[in-house]
């Protein structure tokens, strides 16, 4: 009983610390943006005088409820920027960084 007690606890403390591990990386890949990014509240007008036509103008989602606001999808080189009606919401980057290949290997 003691031995099993024992093992369930090193399973326990292994996957707190795998957890921490990964917590860690993605922490890691947080910085600045490398390239400027419009700025959350601007207008639509706003962004495409500042930073241009986007490649792509995505097919809007949501809308089918009052709650449910329309969301917009501007694709640019580096990153796509989400509108909620004609306002940013969000810019999400392609990559952290030109190198990044994937995640980091956890450290062991």
């Amino acid at each position: 009983m003691k031995h099993r007690l024992y093992v369930l606890s090193l399973l326990a403390l292994s996957g707190l610390s795998a957890a921490a591990q990964a917590d860690t990386l993605l922490i890691e890949r947080t910085q600045e943006p490398a390239v400027a990014q419009p700025a959350r509240g601007l207008s639509m007008a706003e962004v495409e005088a500042r930073f241009g036509a986007p490649q792509q103008k995505l097919d809007p989602r949501g809308g089918q409820k009052r709650q449910w606001p329309t969301i917009n999808r501007w694709v640019y080189p580096d990153y796509v920027v989400y509108f909620e009606k004609n306002k940013v919401i969000d810019v999400v980057a392609h990559k952290a960084s030109a190198n990044e290949v994937g995640p980091k290997p956890p450290i062991r």
